[in-house]
């Protein structure tokens, strides 16, 4: 476990993992959030910049919840942001369809290796070694 200062108050906090803000700063953010999803369920022909200002809070933040796929928009929104593959505009996620569908496909031929063929074991008489015959042998 590390220390470190919240990004949202500068107050020292016990880092584990995630976003670095402090338990009580990530869950004012949680709670943004969900008034967020409120508003865009309600207005669903806002864009992001008429969302940051209403709740004062980043673009970028809207941004980071529309690629973590927490928040999506309806087809006929205004937002979208660009797919990290092709830059197409998509509504959620980081990758539109098309470019989910060949980073799947890359994984798939990844583990799909051919097989070696199964070697037969070779007889020991066949093999171009030296031998030595035991002394209790020859007796």
């Amino acid at each position: 476990m590390e220390v470190r200062n919240c990004k949202g108050c500068g107050r020292l906090f016990n880092y584990l993992s995630g976003p670095p803000l402090c338990p009580s700063c990530a869950k004012a953010l949680d709670l943004k959030f969900e008034e967020v999803k409120e508003y865009v369920y309600d207005h669903p022909r806002c864009d992001i910049q008429e969302v940051a200002e209403v709740f004062q809070i980043s673009v970028q933040q809207i941004k980071q919840w529309i690629r973590e796929e927490r928040l999506s928009f309806s087809d006929d929104s205004l937002i979208g942001i660009d797919c990290e593959g092709c830059g197409v505009t998509i509504k959620t996620g980081r990758f539109c369809k098309s470019c989910k569908d060949k980073l799947a496909k890359g994984l798939t031929s990844l583990y799909q290796v051919e097989k070696p063929a199964v070697q037969k074991k070779k007889d020991p008489r066949e093999n171009p070694r030296m031998r030595f015959l035991n002394q209790d042998d020859n007796t």
